[in-house]
Parts: structure tokens; sequence; C-alpha cells
């Protein structure tokens, strides 16, 4: 379906109302959603992406805001994509992130869309990425991803941005060794939040002892921070970091390996979804229905049926 000239003229001239529509149309998979981003692609990779990541209550949001607002301060746009758990009645996002960032809610500069998990382990939504997209082209200077909690599970946050920051809390210096395999392994640098509680120096020598272990390949050595993001401590440091992890990837070339890499796996997707909607269609769906009798009853296997649709021309 054509997207108007003057639509993509609209986004890429900021208007907020076309930016809020071209990511609904991303989102609820319009038809016209794959010409949209096909126009705006061209447009794309000047903004920064951050990823703020890490468990339930960590303060993930509030150091969200505050890296906004700061953002802010240097006259820099930055639009926030806050990955919330879907609601089990309606599929759609809770809003919680979006009702806590209360300093940069009605900054004009600041653009904030809640966005459903819809069953992502991963911490994003499936259309996260897509949504990114439409903030670099509508010439906003930074987009943060703001994951949904996930814990220990593995993450796809590290493939849609080019600093991750992993937030953590005193309380998580017991589980520090436990989390090596998943939170631990995509940082690019660490803070620990909430610092004012009892056990923040133990959580900090806690994730200091893994990292002696830890032999980046890019040879980027991840750092600890210290924050009390509700009273605005440990911003300014977080920033700070951010600022040179990302002359490291300059200086290194590791940010056009990292955005090389992170096409090639957009293209992935792409295909795989495309195939998984050419594949599915009435007949084979018909075929499967069809044939799950041989295998529940012992006469085929799975992977027999599966060779079978694989192999039938329609």
């Amino acid at each position: 379906m054509a997207i108007e000239q003057k639509f993509i003229e609209r986004i890429m001239n900021g208007e907020r109302i076309a930016v809020a529509r071209g990511i609904s149309l991303i989102e609820n998979e319009h038809p016209s959603a794959n010409n949209l981003l096909k126009q705006l692609y061209p447009h794309t990779g000047k903004a920064y992406r951050i990823g703020i990541t890490g468990p339930p209550g960590a303060g993930k949001s509030t150091i969200t805001n505050k890296l906004a607002k700061l953002y802010r301060t240097q006259n820099k746009r930055v639009g926030i994509i806050a990955v919330d758990p879907t609601s089990p009645f309606t599929g759609g996002a809770l809003l919680g992130d979006r009702v806590r960032m209360t300093d940069v809610e009605l900054d004009e500069g600041v653009f904030i869309r809640s966005m459903a998990s819809r069953g992502s382990l991963g911490g994003l939504s499936k259309k996260t990425k897509e949504a990114a997209d439409v903030f670099d082209a509508a010439g906003y200077d930074f987009v943060l991803f703001e994951t949904v909690g996930v814990g220990q599970s593995e993450l796809d946050i590290v493939r849609a941005v080019d600093t991750t920051v992993v937030v953590l809390v005193p309380e998580s210096g017991d589980s520090i060794q436990a989390m090596k395999a998943g939170l631990m392994e995509i940082a690019d640098f660490f803070v620990v939040n909430k610092s004012d509680r009892p056990g923040s120096e133990q959580a900090v020598m806690s994730i200091k002892m893994v990292l002696q272990f830890k032999h980046p390949a890019d040879g980027w050595q991840p750092e600890v921070i210290k924050a009390t993001a509700n009273d605005g401590k440990g911003i300014d440091e977080i920033a700070s970091m951010i600022d040179s992890h990302r002359e490291f990837l300059l200086k290194n070339n590791r940010l056009q390996v990292k955005r090389k890499e992170r096409t090639i796996e957009r293209v992935r997707e792409l295909v795989n979804d495309k195939l998984h909607v050419d594949f599915w269609n009435d007949e084979r769906e018909q075929m499967l229905t069809s044939y799950i009798e041989n295998v529940l009853s012992g006469k085929s296997t799975p992977y027999d049926l599966a060779t079978t649709l694989l192999n039938v021309q329609m």
C-alpha cells in the first residue's frame, strides 16, 4: 500500500503526530508499514541507540527519565521506547513506565512511546527496532530503549542498540554469580542503582570480581557506576560513560561493525518472517491437520511430517 510523500516529509520534519502515526502503522502491522520503512530507511543511521535493561525494580525507568532530561539540557532530541509487559486482557502495553517519566513527558523534545512486549522473552517488542528507525529518520539524536524487566533471561537488547547499560540494585549482590550467563555478558557497563541502600559496596565488588574473569574480544572493559537515580546522583557519570563507549566504538571502527551485524540480523528476521507467512498457507495448514493423527498414533513422527510439508510443491 502506497504512502504519501507528504506523510514521509512530515515524519522527517519531526512532526509528533506523524511520528506517532508512523509507529502505530508499524506496531499494528498495517499493510503500508513495509512501504513506510523502505522510504524512511535511507534517512536513518544518525541516532545513537542506548539500551537500558536489568531485572524488575532496578530503577530503569527513573534512569531513562533522568538521562533524557540531561540530554535535553544539551539541546538533544530524545526518543524513548519503553517496553511494558503485555496486558493479558487487551494485548496492549500497561504503560507503567510512561507514568513514571514525569520529568520529560511534557517536553516537546522528548517522545515517549510505550510498546507491548507481546510475549517477547528477550525484553524487547518485535517492532521496537522499526520504531527506532522512525525516531532516527525524524531527527532524534538519541533513542533510549527501556526493556521490560527480564531477570536472567538471554536478551536481544544487545542486537538492537549501540550501547547497553545493565542496571542492578544492591540486593543483586548475592545473585551476581548466577547472572553471568545472562545480563552479565551483555553489558557495556553496569549501574548499581539505589546505592544509598545497604550492600551497595558489596554489589559493586561482586560485579567487579566477575568482570576480572571477562576478557572482551573488542578490548572494551565494562565499568561499574554507583547511582541513586531518584535524587539524580550518578546520571552525569552514566552519560559520560555512554560518551566514552561511543568514542571507543568510533575510534576502533566497532560502531560500523556493530551496525553491520545489526543490519544482517534484521535481514535474517525479515526473511524468516516472510518465509513463515508464505509457508503456512491454507493448504499446508490443512495437511498438518490431516496428517497429525498419523503422528499421534505412532505411524509417523513430527520429523517425517515436517519433511513432508517442506517438500510439498504448491
